[in-house]
């Protein structure tokens, strides 16, 4: 069965787009700053990234293949006619690329900027469409080598003759619409729809008068390397204290054996109720070594109690609390905070070491 995910950056309104089938994954225009954010949902779902594909030279974000290239092996798959370097597959119009057991197709739809292209699922239920073809509008065609007649062509012979029904998903949006449809834009796209040629097309676009993209000289330089940093380090922070994996929510969490492996060095913060922490014959009886008791009621006004200069894991029964807990600390100025990963629950079953005696805070 097809997984499908929708993502979105808020800072250029950039979609990057999922598609999973048999373990196997690709990742269309993900975005520099959110490779921590894309690397964890693939984790979830079970997926391996095996390509990320770049629609086109993006001029408003920086793309995140290389950071995807280094921590997942996937292969780095861009436009021939981009002229990027560190790619590890120059697309060709009418080229597959495969995950699982499907695939999509390569379509060429230059215009917008001459290495721009679009990528149709196999079964022609989904299209990809870049800055080609956006909803109720279009990509710009005044730099990046851009030409409103190479646009119209791209967008009437490779997108809007696909079928009625199919859906399309551009690269971004900024009114916060997420998807369209064949049918949709030939009857309401302004520029392209309906009974418009080439001659109002061109005439529409050469006098939009926009100015160009505020990011467009550090994101183009940047994507024509694959978004590989000029250091080659990863501009993301990742912590250091602690093995520690970052949830598609975006919450840190450590595994029960890595915290046995650095219990010493942290601070336990247990938020279960005074029962709960002492009690020995619930199903996550006990509690963590020279852990602190403070109930998930009382830490934001107790959090002060914890030293700010040490690391601090919370912990409860299942790790639903904690992961507030962990919400609450960060809003109270303590970053390195992360949750423990199913909670004594887990805790319990790794056959991991528990004591009954409460510890007070320090």
């Amino acid at each position: 069965m097809l997984t499908f995910r929708q993502l979105f950056d808020t800072t250029s309104s950039t979609y990057t787009y999922l598609l999973g089938d048999s373990g196997q994954a690709l990742l269309i225009d993900p975005v520099f700053e959110h490779a921590q954010r894309d690397a964890a949902l693939l984790r979830e779902l079970g997926l391996s990234l095996v390509a990320t594909l770049d629609t086109h030279v993006h001029a408003d974000h920086i793309t995140g293949a290389w950071l995807h290239k280094q921590r997942c092996g996937s292969i780095i798959a861009v436009a021939a006619a981009a002229g990027a370097q560190q790619a590890d597959r120059l697309l060709q119009h009418g080229d597959t690329v495969v995950f699982g057991q499907r695939h999509v197709q390569v379509r060429a739809t230059p215009g917008h900027t001459n290495g721009c292209l679009s990528f149709v699922l196999d079964d022609q239920s989904m299209a990809f469409t870049g800055d080609a073809l956006l909803i109720r509008g279009c990509g710009r065609t005044d730099f990046q080598q851009g030409s409103p007649g190479a646009l119209f062509r791209s967008v009437r012979e490779q997108l809007l003759s696909l079928p009625p029904g199919c859906l399309l998903y551009p690269a971004h949006d900024y009114r916060g619409l997420t998807v369209t449809s064949v049918a949709e834009e030939l009857a309401f796209n302004p520029r392209l729809g309906g009974q418009a040629n080439v001659v109002d097309f061109s005439g529409y676009m050469n006098n939009l008068g926009l100015p160009h993209p505020r990011l467009m000289d550090l994101a183009v330089p940047a994507n024509l390397q694959s978004g590989r940093p000029a250091n080659n380090l990863a501009a993301q922070a990742v912590p250091d204290w602690a093995e520690l994996t970052l949830t598609f929510g975006g919450m840190w969490e450590i595994s029960p054996e890595a915290l046995a492996g650095v219990a010493s060095s942290v601070q336990v913060l247990d938020v279960r109720e005074p029962h709960e922490f002492n009690d020995a014959f619930s199903d996550a009886s006990g509690h963590i070594g020279h852990a602190v008791q403070i109930p998930l009621a009382q830490l934001a006004e107790r959090w002060v109690e914890l030293d700010a200069t040490r690391p601090v894991v919370a912990v409860c029964r299942s790790g639903a609390r904690s992961a507030q807990a962990v919400v609450l600390l960060r809003k109270a100025g303590i970053a390195r905070a992360a949750n423990l990963a199913g909670g004594m629950l887990r805790w319990h079953a790794l056959g991991l070491p528990v004591v009954g005696a409460a510890t007070s805070a320090p």
